[in-house]
């Protein structure tokens, strides 16, 4: 329903209309419109954050992990388009609202792997040592705004010019001196 009308067309009346679905089922199940699309968040950001954790635990080095995240979450964007909308639409709008501690904390069991991946690198010297927090900032910051950006249209961007760039770019952040 997102992919095909957008922020304006994800309404509960056209979400139960397209699938069948009753609204005493939907709150049922979710708790009201907004449980729904914070579920399907979570489900649309599990889905992310599996792709790029397996593109970490394919890698042998600390440089071709981080190289293979970046270019795991621009092939995302590209060939899941309508997903990757949601996610970063979604982000802004009021709806996940009152569901932020609990998107929040599956974000924080999803991010756990690379995170993981990450400190056994600095462990042994292999990625600068860097505060969890800024782990995301500094290796998912960069490569999800250059998609928020390309999802816009607003910008001028290349996907296939920032795979170029971006993961050596994102690499030399981290790279120990």
């Amino acid at each position: 329903m997102y992919a095909a009308s957008g922020p304006q067309g994800f309404t509960v009346n056209a979400v139960t209309a397209a699938s069948g679905v009753s609204f005493g089922s939907l709150y049922h199940h979710f708790g009201s419109f907004d449980g729904l699309a914070a579920a399907l968040y979570t489900r649309c950001l599990g889905q992310l954050f599996d792709e790029l954790t397996a593109a970490l635990t394919r890698s042998r080095t600390a440089r071709t992990g981080v190289r293979a995240l970046v270019a795991a979450y621009l092939r995302f964007t590209e060939e899941r388009a309508d997903v990757a909308l949601f996610l970063h639409a979604s982000a802004y709008s009021g709806y996940l609202t009152s569901h932020a501690e609990q998107i929040s904390a599956a974000r924080t069991v999803m991010l756990r792997g690379i995170v993981d991946w990450m400190r056994a690198r600095m462990e042994a010297g292999d990625i600068v040592p860097t505060p969890e927090p800024l782990i995301e900032a500094l290796v998912i910051g960069p490569v999800a705004e250059t998609a928020h950006r390309w999802l816009s249209t607003t910008y001028d961007i290349d996907l296939a010019e920032a795979a170029r760039i971006l993961p050596e770019r994102i690499w030399r952040s981290l790279r120990p001196e």
